[in-house]
């Protein structure tokens, strides 16, 4: 287990700092993670990978010429905030595009897929490419609903070296799906990991037996077997690999043995010549293989098999040089220092002066922020008790931490343009709530921000705009449709209403009325869904016959925008009338 920290909750960072200040050579510290601390050639793609820490070498390990350009750092185990990656990904970039590459897990999809829509609406072309090795998570036929363990790296250093010898974004995305496509893995375990703190493991495996088929995050495996023999260790993974490979395998593979924290350097060598001699035996040519530790979950007692079936072009980048922390392969030419300035100009975007109407709507985004945090304050136990019928009953609590960075983050930066301080809020709610509902309103407040901009004077096309850009974030991160019981359930019949309300000649305030009414109204009907999507799936008829609580909580900050918007416009209101402006603030 792990004894060496001050406070278990800064153990992640601290870490980090430290891996930073034995590396300097290699990288350089920025906030969410870590990125080249050397040239990066104009024009190059940038490789940004990451997740949760605990895995080193992954993630920041990984990062250096040849490999990745940076590395957004989570908690232990947890998905680095979309902040995060967006701000590692904006000083990794060159001017290339930026390419995503991560392990297939809903944090990580979620946090890293609101970083791409937020840096391809500021104009940084940025693609995703998710690691799904693991045979043992899903079946063959189910391939994209794979975890990703060990083969992140082939797909990392595939990509990495596709963008060194100079392809655009659209090859070394091309590569790194044909890596992901051609790579397959398989773990075991013969005990649990202790995160920073805990006084037992996350999962214990039995005397005698082993764990087969685990995750690198504590997850314990799909079934249990009696302990083998290394041979016999040897002709399970390697049979089972052989039984999933791709369609258009070859006879050249890459073989990797992947120590996972406490597996001696010695069995590790031990079990990789009895897995030689198989893949041998069974006519295949092993190029140019690793093993040792590459991906770790921590102190776990365990470790896995990676084959990656190589064609010609394959083969050509697995081999290419590569110069990191961590993985070195070949010769590299030496690369200059990056300038410091140029890494702390890449994090931070130049503020653009507000005009006097963005400045107006930045001033009415704080306010509404703040009622926005009043109203789950208000409702926060009721939530949580609703989410605790078919959930984990954390929605109040998230909820709360989320709105509340969110209202001081707006309000720290008030003065500002709408765009600023949609965004600054956004970032928060999605940092301190963390989970699904986090990463969700994050996205989407920052995507209404955005849409808003910096113009000098609004209109009600603008308002449906950034309702619009607020619907499609959730529903381009989320994937849940009508009638899966999500918030989507109300968020679908508010934006019609709303859009409905401004093409019939409404102004903004009463379509927005309509529209929050509409949304309550579809939230109490979600009591007769059974859900499709999220934690309550499982649980499905016991949800029956309750609203889902992210719909009702959508609901509820709806209405009271909705009457704060009213109360403002009619203390502007000269005595005994009522604007009949389009109210495009709203």
């Amino acid at each position: 287990m792990t004894r060496i920290f001050d406070n278990p909750a800064d153990f992640a960072d601290d870490a980090l700092d430290g891996f930073v200040a034995a590396n300097r050579g290699y990288v350089a510290r920025v906030d969410g993670g870590v990125v080249r601390s050397t040239e990066v050639p104009a024009g190059q793609v940038a490789l940004v990978v990451g997740g949760g820490s605990g895995h080193y070498p992954a993630f920041a390990g990984l990062v250096g010429p040849g490999l990745a350009t940076g590395s957004a750092c989570g908690n232990m185990f947890a998905s680095p905030a979309a902040g995060q990656v967006y701000r590692v990904a904006k000083a990794a970039n060159a001017g290339g595009g930026v390419l995503l590459s991560y392990g297939n897990y809903a944090g990580d999809v979620l946090h890293f897929g609101q970083a791409q829509l937020r840096l391809n609406a500021e104009g940084i072309e940025t693609r995703t490419v998710t690691v799904t090795d693991d045979i043992a998570s899903a079946p063959i036929e189910q391939i994209e609903k794979r975890r990703g363990i060990a083969g992140d790296l082939t797909v990392f250093k595939i990509a990495g070296a596709a963008a060194e010898a100079g392809l655009d974004l659209d090859g070394v995305e091309r590569l790194a799906i044909k890596t992901n496509h051609r790579t397959r893995s398989l773990g075991v375990a013969f005990d649990g990991c202790t995160l920073p703190g805990a006084k037992d493991p996350l999962f214990h495996v039995p005397a005698g037996q082993m764990s087969l088929g685990l995750g690198i995050h504590g997850e314990p495996g799909i079934s249990e077997h009696t302990m083998p023999t290394a041979s016999e260790l040897a002709e399970l993974l390697v049979s089972k690999l052989l039984n999933d490979k791709p369609e258009d395998a070859g006879d050249r593979v890459v073989a990797i043995v992947n120590g996972l924290g406490t597996v001696k350097y010695d069995e590790l060598f031990l079990l990789f010549g009895k897995v030689e001699k198989l893949l041998t035996a069974a006519g295949l040519t092993v190029v140019e293989p690793e093993c040792g530790e590459l991906v770790t979950s921590l102190d776990m007692s365990g470790l896995s098999l990676t084959l990656l079936w190589l064609d010609e072009e394959l083969e050509q980048f697995w081999a290419a040089p590569a110069d990191t922390p961590a993985f070195r392969k070949g010769s590299m030419a030496p690369r200059a220092p990056r300038a410091e300035a140029a890494i702390d100009d890449a994090e931070t975007a130049d503020v653009e002066q507000p005009t006097a109407a963005a400045a107006d709507l930045g001033q009415l985004a704080v306010a509404v922020l703040a009622q926005v945090r009043d109203v789950v304050v208000e409702h926060e136990e009721e939530l949580g008790k609703l989410d605790a019928i078919a959930g984990d009953g954390d929605h109040g609590i998230g909820m709360r931490r989320g709105v509340d960075a969110a209202a001081a983050a707006g309000e720290a930066v008030s003065g500002s343009s709408a765009a600023r301080v949609l965004t600054a809020a956004g970032e928060a709610w999605s940092e301190r709530a963390g989970g699904t509902s986090g990463a969700l309103w994050g996205s989407a407040v920052i995507a209404a921000g955005l849409s808003l901009g910096n113009r000098e004077t609004y209109t009600s096309e603008d308002a449906a705009e950034a309702v619009k850009a607020f619907v499609r974030a959730i529903t381009e991160l989320g994937k849940a449709e009508l009638g899966d019981k999500t918030m989507v359930d109300a968020l679908l019949p508010f934006r019609d209403a709303f859009l409905t309300e401004l093409d019939g000649g409404a102004p903004a305030d009463r379509a927005l009325a309509v529209a929050a009414a509409a949304a309550e109204s579809a939230a109490a009907k979600t009591a007769d869904l059974r859900p499709l999507k999220g934690r309550a799936r499982p649980l499905a008829e016991k949800s029956l016959g309750h609203p889902d609580p992210g719909a009702v909580s959508f609901g509820l900050i709806t209405s009271r925008i909705s009457q704060f918007i009213d109360s403002q416009l009619a203390a502007a209101a000269p005595s005994g009338q009522r604007s009949t402006g389009n109210g495009a603030q709203a």
